[in-house]
């Protein structure tokens, strides 16, 4: 909510009043208002220091390839590429920033479990509750990926206990749950309107007061499998923070800052970039400019996520006063420091073009020191995965990417892509010609060079599953050539049209992609083919894919119409299958060429 300046000259007087008043008569210097003889001692203002980040996914240990990078943007206009990431890191790069700062939150905008890496997704993300209570977080909102075992799992980790059928994961001990409060102020029962969890929470200390509203994005459906959302209703977003402002307004708390699990897209990948050069917010673009613009001036300050992205960017508030909208890329690899400038008398965040909210993203290097206790944390969970994890299941030649690069087709898309194809293949086990994968699903590179430590070039089962975490069951499905023409024009047109989910396609299927066009023009259908003829439109072909796009996820309907319906192994088993059966230590997987999809810029 938008302050007026303090007004220094009026707190002066009442102070000298008061000071006057006590020295004649040694008794009465209490009839001065008590904030007003605070100002005299602190100051009328206080800063308030806001510490967060987003969409960790349980990434503990330093993520591996691209994954475990970020973009420097340098001084002459030349970027260089900086190691980033680990919780040693991120625990020890926050602790050394709330240093001198009496006033601290560290807050987070969702998905800080869900598609995890082994050593933590093993034990359903325990491990990276126990490193968010030791990092002292304060709040986060849900993102989607909070629901990838359903609400139940999600208040187990907010309440704690044991996993209903795994049971306790270290003997003698019982999972105690999250410290913080998780935040999902637009999700509700279906049936009984409830709220499942908090919506926000209020951060007290020495009579200042925030406000702290979380919330997911409304399409969380979208990018979810169904069973994960069974139940469960998502509202609007600007709908349900100005609710809640509102709530909280009523309630004597002016000062509110919101966690949103949705985001949007700078116009540079460098976490430094000076979003606010072109002008107020048109450094970005995406879903969260529209709700920044709409949300009401009660909040103070809109830290996102979802998108991966960091920035730190102003977009005035529908009253024209700035508003800071920041988000810290993802797998712990940046942090925001942001200032929000407390006033005393009118409880409020002073908002103004002079002194207002000023937020800063910083890298997480790992050239600082380990935080020790977080170090003897992934010691102690990673002996307990060790015996699944190090298993070796392929070889690679060299880094295969599957995130991180400007590229639409990557290279591990590829093969990921051909393992569905060849387990599906067989007419015992679906017949499919044609296999899809979601990009979102490759949640990390394969490195030649891992971390673990346990050899050039080996792929464990635990990187393996890094890459595909989810155990998303395999489907195969009949489609009509028009279908499959209708689900790659889906990349780039509906709610793909501003942000496109390009498909990772298996061998034999070819077509061109033509950015100088607009939405679903942009694949011709005549440039459809597979194995060099064209796709017919009239035609039935047998095309495989996870269950969640194959159940329609990530805006592509087409899938959902397929019919006959054969189910099979999970993602995770066919791509160790692939990498056993097409490597070995002495003949290792190459990187695929990755020239199946023909772009025209």
């Amino acid at each position: 909510m938008h302050a007026t300046p303090p007004r220094k000259r009026l707190a002066r007087r009442l102070t000298a009043t008061a000071a006057a008043l006590a020295a004649t008569t040694g008794v009465l210097a209490t009839a001065a208002p008590a904030d007003a003889l605070s100002y005299g001692r602190t100051g009328r203002t206080v800063d308030v220091q806001l510490l967060s980040f987003n969409d960790l996914h349980g990434n503990l240990e330093p993520p591996q390839g691209s994954s475990g990078t970020v973009t420097e943007a340098q001084p002459d206009g030349t970027t260089k590429t900086v190691p980033a990431g680990g919780v040693e890191f991120l625990a020890n790069s926050l602790r050394t920033a709330r240093k001198g700062h009496e006033y601290s939150i560290t807050a987070a905008a969702g998905d800080m479990i869900g598609a995890s890496p082994l050593m933590t997704g093993l034990f359903h993300d325990e491990p990276t509750i126990e490193a968010l209570n030791k990092i002292k977080l304060d709040a986060t909102s849900v993102g989607n990926h909070e629901f990838d075992e359903g609400r139940a799992e999600l208040l187990r980790m907010q309440k704690g206990g044991c996993h209903p059928k795994e049971g306790c994961f270290e003997k003698g001990k019982t999972f105690k749950g999250a410290d913080f409060p998780y935040l999902a102020a637009n999700v509700t029962d279906e049936k009984t309107g409830k709220q499942i969890l908090k919506p926000y929470t209020i951060w007290k200390h020495k009579g200042v007061k925030i406000g702290i509203i979380g919330l997911t994005l409304e399409g969380t459906p979208d990018v979810v499998t169904a069973e994960g959302v069974k139940g469960l209703k998502f509202a609007d977003e600007v709908e349900t923070i100005n609710k809640y402002a509102n709530e909280l307004d009523r309630q004597g708390v002016k000062s509110i800052v919101t966690l949103v699990h949705e985001g949007g897209m700078p116009a540079s990948g460098a976490y430094n970039y000076d979003c606010d050069t072109p002008g107020a917010g048109a450094g970005i673009s995406g879903a969260i400019v529209e709700i920044a613009k709409k949300v009401t001036p009660k909040v103070d300050a809109l830290v996102t996520g979802h998108t991966h992205q960091a920035y730190a960017c102003t977009i005035p508030d529908p009253s024209g006063a700035p508003r800071t909208v920041t988000s810290a890329a993802s797998f712990g690899r940046v942090f925001t420091d942001t200032t929000l400038t407390y006033d005393r008398r009118t409880k409020d965040i002073v908002r103004t073009s002079v002194k207002g909210p000023r937020a800063t993203n910083h890298v997480v290097n790992r050239e600082q020191p380990k935080a020790a206790d977080m170090t003897k944390l992934i010691d102690r969970w990673k002996t307990l995965a060790a015996p699944v994890a190090n298993k070796p299941v392929g070889y690679i030649t060299a880094d295969i990417n599957g995130r991180g690069s400007e590229a639409y087709e990557k290279p591990l898309g590829d093969v990921i892509a051909d393992a569905q194809l060849e387990a599906l293949a067989p007419a015992d086990k679906g017949g499919a010609q044609i296999a899809f994968m979601n990009p979102g699903g490759i949640r990390s590179d394969l490195a030649f060079k891992a971390s673990g430590g346990e050899g050039d070039g080996v792929v464990t089962y635990g990187e393996a599953f890094t890459v595909q975490p989810f155990t998303n069951m395999m489907q195969t499905k009949t489609l009509t050539g028009a279908q499959v023409i209708a689900a790659l024009q889906q990349q780039v047109s509906g709610p793909n049209t501003d942000q496109p989910k390009i498909l990772q396609i298996s061998k034999g299927l070819t077509y061109t992609l033509d950015l100088t066009k607009k939405g679903a023009d942009r694949v011709p259908a005549s440039s459809v083919k597979l194995n060099g003829t064209a796709i017919d439109p009239a035609k039935s072909y047998r095309v495989a894919g996870n269950e969640f796009l194959m159940g329609g996820g990530d805006g592509f309907p087409a899938f959902k119409e397929g019919t006959d319906k054969r189910v099979g192994a999970s993602d995770l088993d066919v791509f160790n299958a692939y990498l056993t059966a097409h490597s070995s230590k002495g003949a290792p997987l190459a990187p695929p060429a990755a020239d199946r999809i023909t772009v025209v810029k």
